[in-house]
């Protein structure tokens, strides 16, 4: 335990016994680099997790419990996982047991190289339940490399709050297949506004790295380095686009969300999908720094998607379209435009987050 430690003693097999120096930190891969004056040190060989395969079988040592030098073993279950917690680490998983205690040991792989660091488990009860996750070996190195020149570690962002791309999702927006991170809200004067990035738009592409999924985004763009200028590729109204991107550094967090009064119906009459909408007045759009926008004041029938009373409707997306809601009766007439059977897509603010919602199937004709 490296955190909040005010001495540090390192003890090697042999029973040496050393006073150690912490060099840096970071809490977010929870890897820190310490010093210790000494000589004739054991060393291991280092491997490459990029080439581990699902079902592997690795060692992982450590001291669960206080056993010392207890060696597990199971094979990788999974690769590039994101943890609620952490977004930016590819973890390893396996269901080799690891417990208290064996967090800080390393993984090995049959060649006797290690190819992560154990790091934390997934348990209910506080002990193992076959879900163990480690830091692959080569961000640790990463890691070390930054606090050995720097004293900190930094990574990239650009700016935008991303979702999943469903297929239902890939399919409004005329998408060939499910893929990439789905843009719902860009920062006003960050990197990615400066690039000309746009709400709507799913980014595919970043720095010549695919981005099969959204989870990968965070992990692709933290690993650049702040200041680099990298291109991006983003499909927007049915083709691709390309982008110059200047990544800045994350910073540290962040605001709490606020809510904001809605103006009452004008008239209780609902709409194709059975919504009861509202104009936003100009107070009210200063106030949440948009230029457009109409209100959900109720919802009624039988609910299809997650829309709910209070959100605030951006636009309506069909066919890679982008619809713009300006008012209540421009949106409803851009929504009896489309045909009852097909699946459209809204662009929704909730509180100061925002996010896109697939419905399928319209009332009417």
């Amino acid at each position: 335990m490296v955190d909040g430690a005010d001495e540090i003693t390192v003890r090697l097999t042999d029973k040496r016994e050393f006073k150690a120096k912490v060099i840096g930190a970071d809490k977010r891969t929870d890897v820190a680099l310490i010093r210790i004056d000494a000589t004739g040190l054991p060393i291991v060989k280092l491997g490459d997790p990029n080439k581990l395969k699902v079902g592997e079988w690795v060692l992982a040592i450590g001291s669960p419990f206080g056993f010392d030098n207890t060696v597990t073993a199971g094979i990788v279950s999974g690769k590039a996982r994101s943890l609620p917690q952490e977004n930016l680490v590819p973890f390893i998983q396996t269901d080799a047991a690891v417990n208290p205690g064996n967090s800080g040991g390393p993984l090995f792989n049959l060649s006797g190289e290690v190819v992560g660091i154990n790091s934390q488990i997934y348990s209910r009860t506080g002990g193992y339940m076959g879900l163990s996750f480690a830091i692959p070996i080569d961000v640790a190195l990463d890691v070390q490399n930054q606090l050995r020149s720097t004293g900190h570690v930094s990574r990239g962002r650009i700016g935008v709050v991303i979702q999943e791309v469903t297929k239902e999702l890939a399919d409004s927006f005329g998408l060939p297949k499910p893929q990439g991170a789905l843009v719902n809200a860009v920062e006003n004067g960050g990197p990615a506004d400066k690039a000309g990035v746009e709400v709507s738009d799913i980014i595919i592409k970043f720095d010549g790295k695919n981005v099969a999924s959204s989870s990968e985004l965070p992990r692709i763009v933290g690993a650049t380095r702040p200041g680099s200028k990298v291109g991006m590729q983003v499909w927007r109204k049915g083709a691709s686009k390309d982008l110059m991107v200047t990544v800045a550094e994350i910073p540290q967090d962040k605001l709490a969300s606020r809510e904001s009064t809605r103006a009452k119906p004008a008239e209780a009459v609902a709409n194709r999908l059975g919504l009861v909408l509202s104009e936003l007045s100009d107070e009210q759009r200063k106030e949440l720094k948009i230029a457009h926008g109409v209100v959900v004041d109720e919802v009624r029938g039988q609910p299809r998607g997650d829309v709910r009373k209070g959100d605030i409707i951006l636009a309506l997306i069909h066919k890679g379209v982008n619809t713009e809601a300006k008012s209540v009766a421009q949106f409803n007439k851009a929504l009896n435009a489309i045909d009852k059977s097909v699946t459209v897509t809204l662009h929704v603010r909730r509180g100061d987050n925002q996010s896109f919602i697939t419905v399928k199937g319209l009332n009417g004709k």
